[in-house]
């Protein structure tokens, strides 16, 4: 490579352009590399390549790569759920919003078809010789004394919803379970709070690439050892990464220059609390924690027992009241015991029918709750420190990996440059 220096003294203008382009080429690699990095953090949502080697929970294994949050989608998802309950919302708080009596209101559509069917083919099956034969609006009034009574079991029923809400709901495995089966939901948490973060990472590369690029540039020109260049690029690829990330979150606090005269200081993604703050409760409650979902979570998640025994108990209360006033015409016509299992039946229908009308109350429960506006008024109170845990936790993860990520890209350009220019 010493000929190069030889040229360049006795002829200044010859291969000047490739030095001239290197500050160029060292933005190029900042940009690049920090956009890759960005990426990875996001993609693939599962693993792509071939799994020979992998440690658990690790996104890079022997020959592939995880993106880094949908690896670690079960641990992030419970830590965004922790931050939730401790910071922002209290479940029980949110649930006794609920008012049982207008609860019931929204619900009765769906128990007036659903206890028509149950009254009508459980009388059927366990007396037809008599129910067959009743007049038409004596049967009506049967499924009108179920309605009656329909008011004051869904109101007795949710005011122990409210009371137990924590014995019958488990929000964490919830979002988790989501979460880690939709990966895509976590991301667009993380995406849709920092896209100007991100936006900034992306462009940062470049302008901090095209200084690191002119240092490069200078120390070529007049040493040209065949290690600069891969040097160079490894340092930008490292640097561009590891300077974007401080500049977004630190300081954490703002810190006032010229005894605050001029201007404070403070990490971009710090300042805009407020804004991330709206878009942190929308995204979630709009994907995640939806009225659906808490209440799928509910009748089918790890404590759905204790709401099927809290509905049961309920149930059987409403069975009795209803069936009382048949209870002399069936006794006498099939026995009391026969009697006693058409109670059992009206509940086990009862309880087995009800989620299958639950979704008549979700645009009432969601206006009630009003967890968006929960979530994002909280939020905006918490603290710089508080607030910084939002989106840093998903580079802290593996923070190391990224910057070391671009700085092998980078040193693989500074590579080709060597072997492709000089």
């Amino acid at each position: 490579m010493g000929s190069i220096l030889t040229t360049k003294i006795g002829e200044p203008d010859a291969e000047v352009w490739k030095f001239l382009i290197m500050p160029f080429m060292s933005g190029l690699v900042g940009y690049g590399t920090n956009w890759l990095a960005l990426k990875m953090t996001f993609y693939p949502l599962e693993f792509f390549g071939i799994e020979l080697l992998r440690i658990k929970d690790q996104p890079l294994g022997l020959f592939g790569w995880q993106g880094i949050i949908p690896t670690k989608a079960a641990k992030m998802a419970g830590d965004c759920t922790d931050l939730m309950t401790q910071k922002l919302l209290n479940v029980k708080e949110v649930f006794s919003r609920l008012e049982p009596a207008e609860f019931s209101k929204v619900m009765e559509p769906g128990l007036i078809s659903m206890m028509d069917t149950i009254i009508n083919e459980t009388a059927t099956s366990y007396v037809p010789s008599i129910w067959e034969f009743l007049p038409d609006n004596v049967r009506d009034e049967c499924v009108l004394k179920a309605l009656e009574e329909s008011p004051q079991f869904l109101t007795s029923f949710m005011e122990d919803v409210k009371e137990h809400i924590d014995d019958i709901f488990d929000l964490k495995t919830m979002v988790v379970e989501h979460c880690v089966a939709n990966k895509q939901l976590l991301n667009n948490i993380f995406m849709e709070c920092g896209d100007k973060e991100f936006a900034f990472i992306e462009v940062s590369g470049f302008y901090f690439g095209f200084l690191f690029g002119l240092v490069q540039m200078v120390i070529y020109y007049f040493y040209d050892a065949d290690w600069v260049l891969p040097a160079f690029g490894f340092i930008v690829g490292i640097a561009t990464n590891f300077i974007a990330l401080k500049i977004i979150f630190e300081p954490v606090d703002p810190v006032k220059l010229c005894c605050g005269l001029c201007f404070s200081f403070q990490g971009l993604f710090l300042r805009r609390q407020d804004a991330v703050s709206e878009i942190f409760a929308r995204v979630n409650t709009q994907q995640i924690l939806t009225t659906e979902n808490m209440w799928t979570a509910i009748l089918t998640g790890p404590k759905k027992e204790n709401f099927f025994d809290l509905l049961r108990a309920h149930t059987l209360i409403f069975t009795e009241n209803l069936a009382g006033g048949l209870k002399p015409l069936v006794v006498a016509g099939v026995g009391a015991d026969k009697f006693s299992k058409m109670k059992e039946e009206i509940a086990k229908r009862t309880m087995d029918e009800l989620p299958g009308v639950i979704h008549y109350s979700y645009d009432y429960t969601l206006k009630a709750l009003d967890m968006e506006r929960t979530i994002c008024k909280a939020m905006k109170g918490l603290s710089s420190a508080e607030f910084e845990g939002v989106l840093h936790p998903v580079f802290q993860e593996d923070e190391a990996k990224l910057i070391v990520v671009g700085g092998v890209l980078g040193l693989g350009v500074g590579v080709v440059q060597l072997f492709f220019l000089f």
